[in-house]
Order: structure tokens, then C-alpha cells, then sequence
């Protein structure tokens, strides 16, 4: 698995430091990952489990089979398809839940694929995403205006202090999970108009701009995310409103002001630091020939974005 290694004899600004503390804020130590199960489902890997959740898992036999021995979770191969796996991990999530293993359970299935495009193995309750290890995607949209004086901000949430992850952090305009069934432009609308009330014709103008990806651990287990990226360009006198619930309130910050908290704090949701680098970086930000520069750009990408 991918880990990130910062280079130890590059003297960099307090700036590029600012920004590296954030990327190994969403990086796992060598020594985490070396400890974790695999999860195999036929001749796929496609999780990473805690010991002590892989001995949660034991008590159901009928579905998996737990190695202690080469620290591996195989899931029952007379589970042939992908609606008989689905059936069997919803029947021992479910369980676990009752058990108080599981919790912020969200009602929303999630693909267990090895690469983004394949055909599902089976799908997963979201809140046991991390719990699995096994890789989830998502959607996040840098929402920004320009000035006529060529002046950018961006629109910065503040999230909602009830919220069961990260309350009250910053985030972005919009940002959600990739779920099963909808394609990703499609979930932009959906969580524009939810998240922003951002109307449709207005949300349809985001442009992809690529990926960011991590491999963090949790206490649940281990995150390993891949985050798809849009800039929408606002206009000036476009107000976003909190719509569900999940937002506090929405702040226009100029750029430099954005990075500076970037840079200083940990007041951002920990992905969304990642993607507003990101941001920084292909908006010319933060410059080439900056020390550690390439190190940061690779940091942001460590995650196998598959």
C-alpha cells in the first residue's frame, strides 16, 4: 500500500511546511498499516481491516473467514455473486450496529470495487466504509468568485455543529460520497442544491479538474479515499444558503486568507485541506520552484487512485 515519506533533508517555508502538516494530517504511519488484515473477496483485495475488528468479525463464520495466522479476512466463496455478499455483510453490519460496534450509521450503500469503473462486488453501508478499509470516492467543488478586478475568494461552509463527523469544522461549498448508482456529475447537482441551493443550470458549470487521494487511518479503520475535483466559478452576486441542515453558515474569503488558515491551523475538515492545496496549486498559488513543491503535489495524490 502507498504511504507518503516527506523528504528529511529539504529546507522548506514556513508556508510548504504549513501545507505538509496538513497532507500528513490525511497520511497513515508505515507501522499503522503494517498491522491491518486484508480483506479478500474471491481473489480481490479490496479492504484493510483492524485486528481488533477482524476478531469482531469471527463471531460470523458462515460469511467470513478470519487467519489470524497470514492476517487475512476472506469472505465465504459460496457467496457467489454480488447480492449474496450484499445480503450477507448487510445481515453482520446490521448485527454490529446493535452492538454499538458500528456507529453514524447513514442508510446509504456504498460500491466495494477495486477500481472505480468495475462492476461492484457487493455494496456496503457507508458508516462501514472505514471500518472494511476498503476504498470509497467522493465529490468536492472548490466554489469561487472573481472579482472585475481580477480579485479571487472562495466560498468556505462552515459545518453544522450536530453533525456526527467533523462538527463545526470548514469545508467547502459542497462536498459528498460518491454513492452507488448516480454518475458523479450528477451527484454535483444533487449535493449543490442540497448543500448550497446552488439551481442546477448554475451547478452544471463545475469542471472536473482531476483527483485527490489519501490513505489515513481512523479510529473506525483505515480511510482510503479517492476525491474527485470541481471548480465552479460563482457569480459575484450569487449568496449560497444552507439548505439540509449540515451547514452552519457559508463565508467568501479571499485566497490569501483561505491559505493562511491552511497553513496555520487545523480548522478545516482534513480532505478538504487536501483539495483546497489542490486549488492553490493549479491556480498558480503556490509556484514550482517553491522547496518541496513536487513533494507536496505527490502527497496530495498517495492514495492508489484507481
Amino acid at each position: 500500500m502507498d504511504v507518503y515519506l516527506p523528504p528529511e533533508a529539504v529546507p522548506l517555508t514556513p508556508e510548504m511546511e504549513g501545507y505538509r502538516a496538513r497532507v500528513m494530517d490525511c497520511t497513515a504511519r508505515p507501522e499503522e498499516l503494517d498491522e491491518l488484515y486484508t480483506l479478500h473477496v474471491g481473489p480481490a483485495i479490496v479492504g484493510h481491516i483492524r485486528p481488533e475488528f477482524a476478531r469482531r468479525l469471527e463471531e460470523f463464520s458462515d460469511v467470513f473467514d478470519v487467519r489470524s495466522k497470514d492476517a487475512s479476512v476472506v469472505m465465504s466463496r459460496e457467496l457467489r455473486t454480488p447480492e449474496e455478499r450484499t445480503k450477507a455483510m448487510a445481515g453482520v453490519l446490521r448485527e454490529l450496529r446493535s452492538q454499538g460496534v458500528i456507529t453514524g450509521w447513514r442508510d446509504e450503500l456504498y460500491p466495494v470495487v477495486e477500481a472505480f469503473h468495475q462492476t461492484p462486488l457487493m455494496l456496503v453501508e457507508r458508516a462501514a466504509v472505514p471500518y472494511l478499509g476498503v476504498r470509497a470516492y467522493g465529490v468536492h467543488i472548490n466554489g469561487y468568485t472573481v472579482s472585475e478586478e481580477g480579485e479571487v475568494k472562495m466560498w468556505v461552509a462552515r459545518r453544522s455543529k450536530t453533525k456526527q463527523t467533523w462538527p463545526s469544522k470548514l469545508d467547502h461549498i459542497v462536498a459528498g460520497g460518491q454513492p452507488v448508482g448516480i454518475s458523479c456529475a450528477d451527484n454535483v447537482i444533487k449535493e449543490c442544491q442540497e448543500e448550497a441551493s446552488i439551481p442546477e443550470p448554475l451547478a452544471r458549470k463545475a469542471k472536473p479538474c482531476g483527483a485527490v487521494s489519501y490513505v489515513c487511518m481512523q479510529l473506525a479503520g483505515l480511510k482510503r479515499d479517492v476525491l474527485f475535483v470541481y471548480d465552479l466559478e460563482l457569480p459575484a452576486d450569487f449568496k449560497p444558503k444552507p439548505e439540509d441542515g449540515e451547514v452552519e453558515e457559508f463565508m467568501l474569503w479571499p485566497i490569501p486568507k483561505v491559505a493562511e488558515v491552511i497553513q496555520t491551523t487545523t480548522e478545516f475538515k482534513p480532505n478538504c485541506a487536501l483539495v483546497v492545496i489542490d486549488f492553490l496549486i493549479r491556480h498558480g498559488y503556490i509556484k514550482p520552484d517553491e522547496p518541496g513543491y513536487l513533494d507536496l503535489f505527490t502527497g496530495l495524490r498517495i492514495g492508489h487512485c484507481a
